[in-house]
C-alpha cells in the first residue's frame, strides 16, 4: 500500500493533475447551463418534471450553487421553442466540451496521445455526453416511479408491507450505483487505448466513493464554515460551483491514474 500510495503520488506530481484539474473545472462551467437546457428541453417528451432533476443534482450539489442554476435555467427557458430546438445540436457540442476535456485528461494519464481525428474525437465526446444523459434519465425515473414499482413487486412476490421500507432505502442507492455506471463507461472507452474491462474498476469505485464524500464533505464545509458570498458578492455561488468542478475534476483524474497503474501491473482478461 505504501508503494502504491508512492506511485500514485509522483504520477498525480507528474501530470499535473492540479492544473489539469482547474482546466475541467473551467470546461465544466462552459457546458453546465447548455448541457441542462438540452436536458430540459426533452422533458416534454419524458415522464420526469424539471423540479426532478433539479433536486436529483441538489443532493450532491453544494449549497448555494442550485439557486444559481435554478435562476439561469429560468432565464434560459424562457426563450422561444424555435430557438431551443435550433439550439440543440449547439447545446450537445458545448456540453460536449467537457466531455473532451476529460478524454484528454484520461489520455494523459496513459502517456497516449490523441490520434484520432478531430471529428472522431469529439463525436465520441458527443457520443458519451448523450451516454450520460441517457443514464441520468433512467435514474430519475426510479425516483418518479419508484413507489409504484415497490408497490407492484411486492403484491407480485407476496411480500409485507415492511417491503417498502426497505425499499425506500434501496432506491437510495440507486443514485450510487448510476454514478459508477457512469464513471466505469467514462474510464472504459474514453481513452485512447484499448483497456482490458477489470482495470477500470479501481478507478471507477474510487471516483464514486470519492466524488460522493467531497462533495458532502465540500458542501457541509460550505454551510457552516465557509463565506463566499462575504468575500466574492454576488459571484459567490460562481465561486463555489467552480471549486466544486475542480474537486470533482482532481477525483476523476486520480481515479483515471489508478485504472493506469491498474492496467500497467496486472492486465487482466475481461
Amino acid at each position: 500500500m505504501k508503494v502504491f500510495i508512492r506511485d500514485l503520488y509522483k504520477r498525480i506530481a507528474a501530470d499535473d493533475v492540479s492544473g489539469m484539474a482547474a482546466q475541467l473545472a473551467y470546461f465544466f462551467l462552459l457546458s453546465l447551463f447548455p448541457f441542462m437546457l438540452f436536458f430540459i428541453s426533452l422533458l416534454p417528451y419524458l415522464p420526469i418534471k424539471e423540479g426532478d432533476i433539479l433536486n436529483f443534482a441538489a443532493s450532491y450539489a453544494p449549497e448555494g450553487t442550485m439557486e444559481l442554476v435554478r435562476k439561469n435555467l429560468g432565464l434560459l427557458m424562457k426563450g422561444s421553442g424555435k430557438l431551443l430546438s435550433f439550439g440543440i445540436a449547439a447545446s450537445i457540442w458545448t456540453a460536449s466540451t467537457g466531455m473532451n476535456a476529460i478524454v484528454k485528461a484520461f489520455n494523459k494519464a496513459y502517456d497516449v496521445r490523441e490520434n484520432r481525428p478531430f471529428i472522431l474525437s469529439r463525436a465520441l465526446s458527443v457520443v458519451f455526453t448523450l451516454g450520460m444523459m441517457a443514464v441520468i434519465i433512467i435514474a430519475l425515473l426510479l425516483p418518479v416511479f419508484g413507489s409504484q414499482i415497490g408497490r407492484a413487486a411486492g403484491d407480485f412476490l407476496g411480500l409485507s408491507s415492511e417491503f417498502m421500507y426497505i425499499w425506500a432505502f434501496i432506491r437510495w442507492g440507486i443514485s450510487t450505483f448510476v454514478l459508477f455506471i457512469i464513471f466505469l463507461m467514462l474510464y472504459w472507452f474514453a481513452p485512447n487505448i484499448k483497456l482490458k474491462c477489470l482495470t477500470v474498476l479501481p478507478g471507477a469505485l474510487f471516483a464514486t466513493g470519492g466524488w460522493i464524500f467531497v462533495s458532502y464533505a465540500f458542501s457541509f464545509y460550505v454551510e457552516k464554515s465557509a463565506h463566499y458570498a462575504a468575500t466574492y458578492g454576488t459571484l459567490g455561488g460562481i465561486i463555489v460551483l467552480m471549486v466544486w468542478f475542480y474537486l470533482t475534476g482532481i477525483i476523476l483524474i486520480i481515479g483515471g491514474e489508478i485504472n493506469a497503474m491498474a492496467s500497467d501491473r496486472h492486465k487482466p482478461d475481461c
